[in-house]
């Protein structure tokens, strides 16, 4: 079977996702399994170069997975031409001008979300992209959870009937780094390095709620900065300027309203660190990152509301788990491969720039509305 190279210029994977699900769980995990497999037998093979600032920590990444190319010169690995892609994994604040040198120097691009920082500037690069003719993409991992896959099967086979509600939880506690280190990296909490939860979650929730439950068309969001200070990966104590969490009601099309908190303040007691409830005429269903439990109309129970007598019920055991009919491959490996067909063969790709800058516009009038305390809609973005 023949086998065919193809070059990935990867920035900013010594990061912790960049290490874990893009270099690890993807890319390594594609060449572990002899490549990604076209439509005329031929196997793909991904050769990543990794790129950085920090030599020994790109050097120390590099030996630990035997990836044989790795570089602190990003200028001279986009003009190899022999690497037709480029990945960016950095922070939310870098990615907007390293994006631009790769879309000038004729790369393929695939990338993190937020692809920018605001609008104007994602817009930018979705039309400096298509002007290129380029192929572009940016990571919307969340739509290839087992969880939510089984919430899509649900709705395809009509098990909701209407669909009325969407309620989610997202959150956990992350804590300051005084006691103990912090969780996630400080820039997420910086406004002049893009942090902010908006800006980082209301990225998914738009593509989540557009491809699973319907067009995004207005949104109410109240942001909060609860932990004002905070310690760095040095010990360094900070300003934590950014949002840290986001109460967010959203109209969507058809009439469905959704509601989804986020928090890096929040300690959890539910089924898993992000959970989304969909009410339906017909039924219910509850979905994490890879269980899902349903209720149906004709297994609804009928409690009366009494609020003198201890409750008895087990509400938790009266929902049915939906199986595991299916194997559910990591997300971010499975949009890899997608995207690496879309380069190679020209096979459909849904998630483009355009589709980023979606999920910014939402962060961006997210953070409008919260500032000024009211509704806003939510203008459709064309091609």
């Amino acid at each position: 079977m023949a086998e065919r190279r193809i070059g990935i210029i990867m920035n900013g994977v010594t990061g912790r996702m960049g290490t874990i699900q893009h270099l690890m769980r993807s890319i390594l995990a594609i060449r572990a399994k002899g490549g990604v497999a076209l439509a005329d037998g031929t196997r793909l093979m991904p050769d990543p170069i990794l790129v950085g600032r920090n030599a020994a920590k790109l050097e120390a990444l590099a030996r630990a997975h035997g990836v044989q190319r790795h570089t602190t010169d990003l200028d001279r690995a986009l003009a190899d031409k022999n690497d037709t892609i480029y990945f960016d994994a950095l922070s939310t604040a870098l990615r907007e001008p390293n994006v631009e040198k790769a879309i000038a120097a004729g790369k393929h691009v695939y990338c993190e979300k937020p692809v920018a920082t605001n609008l104007a500037s994602a817009l930018a690069l979705y039309r400096k992209a298509k002007a290129a003719g380029i192929k572009h993409g940016v990571v919307q991992d969340k739509l290839f959870l087992p969880g939510l896959v089984k919430l899509r099967r649900l709705k395809e086979a009509g098990f909701f009937g209407r669909i009325l509600s969407v309620k989610g939880d997202f959150g956990y506690w992350v804590f300051a780094g005084d006691t103990l280190p912090a969780q996630r990296p400080s820039w997420n909490y910086r406004k002049a390095d893009g942090g902010g939860i908006m800006l980082d979650m209301l990225c998914h929730w738009r593509y989540v709620l557009d491809n699973l439950f319907g067009e995004v068309r207005a949104v109410s969001s109240t942001g909060a900065n609860f932990l004002p200070e905070r310690w760095d990966e040095q010990g360094q104590q900070y300003r934590a300027d950014a949002d840290d969490a986001a109460f967010s009601t959203f109209q969507l099309e058809g009439g469905i309203i959704a509601q989804i908190n986020s928090s890096w303040c929040t300690r959890v007691r539910r089924d898993d660190l992000v959970t989304f409830q969909v009410d339906g005429t017909n039924g219910s269903a509850v979905a994490g990152l890879t269980r899902c439990f349903a209720q149906g109309q004709a297994t609804t129970p009928k409690p009366v509301w009494d609020p003198d007598r201890r409750r008895t019920d087990d509400f938790l055991a009266q929902w049915q788990e939906v199986p595991d009919n299916e194997d559910y491959p990591n997300g971010f490996l499975a949009q890899w491969e997608l995207f690496l067909r879309h380069v190679a063969e020209d096979a459909p790709f849904a998630w483009d720039f355009l589709a980023g800058a979606r999920g910014v516009q939402l962060a961006e009038l997210g953070l409008k509305s919260s500032a000024e305390r009211r509704w806003i809609d939510v203008p459709r973005l064309e091609a």
